[in-house]
């Protein structure tokens, strides 16, 4: 499963007040790569990987991989992957000029 779709299967009201969120279900996916999101337990934790790489439009078209032992519904995955894209990347001033 791509990021796209990801987005697309989750109930859109969970996610209502998440700037980013809204960005990426108004973003058109681009060409993409061959790139996958990574998501695992690591330290007991989820750790999630190649968020940043690329622009939105790109990682929207990322297939998902996440570890055999993980168990998380599809609204825990997203909530994990939209919190790593933004750590490190935008603070809420920033996400508002979305």
């Amino acid at each position: 499963m791509t990021l796209r779709e990801l987005i697309n299967s989750v109930d859109s009201e969970q996610y209502s007040d998440s700037m980013l969120y809204q960005k990426l279900r108004e973003t058109k996916p681009e060409y993409g790569s061959n790139r996958h999101i990574q998501v695992k337990l690591v330290n007991g934790e989820v750790t999630v990987t190649n968020v940043h790489v690329g622009s939105l439009g790109d990682i929207l078209t990322y297939q998902i991989d996440v570890a055999p032992d993980l168990q998380v519904t599809k609204m825990q995955l997203l909530a994990e992957i939209l919190k790593e894209m933004a750590s490190n990347t935008f603070n809420d001033e920033e996400q508002a000029e979305f």
